[in-house]
């Protein structure tokens, strides 16, 4: 095996799957994303849709040829909320094992975190630790507290609260009622709330690092960006006055209104508010003013291990 040639990494989500091939030593050649909404519905149903489920294998078959194309030898292929809380999880995996031709990983929420973590902070500046990684996922927020991925003392949860789960669950008006944003900010402060008697340095005062497509199209939101601008989305900044004057004016828009604004990605208008709430709610609970956006997530963190002693 070629140690110098190309590495993949693809993250099978609840409502985006994504892909990223890096070079030998670590350094992006594609980035590529598509809204596939594997988990629409499993919060009610239980199972992924064979819609859902089709629209993911015909997104990792484009990937596939993307890998060839590029000369990937290796890959590391995972699945998280939606595949680990649903019935026929392990049929979508053995579908998915065909379709990329990389035999997929079920990760736990804390395995979760902490490639999230190894991606987000790799270049970040480690007097700035500890480092409070908060990944809004479709269907469960990841939280993980630390002053890096190896951090003996890690602290990391999977909350079973995420933008595609809050909007199914609450959010069924377009736009949503005012007294279904506050069943979810009490159902998403409560689960909060649970995780901090468990993990107190979550109160730490960390500094707070925002991943995931809630927390960038946010960014990209608030700069008024016209075509998202990866260079300027990673690493700004959103303070929490502007996290909730985001979120109260999206939260009086219908779908439409929200496609329509300049930094919105298309597909995810309809699930805006329930992560723009729970990032909200996230900040205010903890005392934190202000969130780091970072494009570096755990895509980065599974190229990383799979680079890991190349450049030494």
């Amino acid at each position: 095996m070629d140690l110098s040639a190309p590495v993949a990494a693809i993250d099978c989500g609840t409502n985006s799957t994504r892909l990223l091939v890096a070079d030998g030593r670590g350094q992006a050649i594609e980035r590529l994303m598509r809204i596939t909404r594997l988990g629409e519905g499993v919060d009610a149903t239980g199972s992924l849709s064979e819609a859902a489920i089709d629209r993911c294998l015909a997104v990792l078959h484009e990937y596939r040829q993307v890998m060839d194309g590029l000369g990937v030898e290796r890959a590391r292929l995972v699945a998280t909320s939606a595949a680990r809380d649903a019935a026929n999880g392990s049929d979508f995996l053995a579908a998915a094992a065909a379709a990329a031709g990389v035999v997929p990983e079920l990760l736990s929420g804390q395995q979760e975190g902490a490639l999230s973590m190894a991606g987000a902070v790799a270049e970040l500046n480690p007097s700035s630790a500890p480092f409070l990684v908060l990944d809004i996922g479709g269907g469960s927020t990841e939280l993980v507290a630390g002053n890096g991925p190896d951090d003996p003392d890690l602290a990391a949860v999977s909350l079973q609260v995420g933008c595609v789960r809050i909007t199914e669950r609450y959010l069924a008006h377009d736009p949503p009622h005012h007294a279904d944003l506050e069943a979810a900010a009490d159902m998403v402060g409560d689960a909060l709330d649970r995780a901090i008697v468990e993990h107190p340095r979550f109160l730490d005062k960390p500094s707070l690092v925002g991943l995931a497509g809630t927390v960038t199209t946010l960014s990209s939101l608030d700069q008024g960006l016209t075509t998202y601008d990866r260079q300027r989305v990673h690493h700004s900044r959103l303070t929490l006055d502007r996290v909730d004057t985001w979120f109260h004016r999206l939260a009086t828009e219908d779908h439409a209104a929200r496609l329509a604004r300049p930094g919105m990605v298309e597909g995810r208008e309809d699930v805006i508010v329930g992560g723009s709430l729970i990032l909200s709610v996230v900040m205010h609970r903890l005392g934190i003013d202000g969130c780091l956006v970072s494009e570096a997530d755990i895509l980065d963190g599974l190229v990383a291990s799979q680079v890991a002693g190349r450049t030494r």
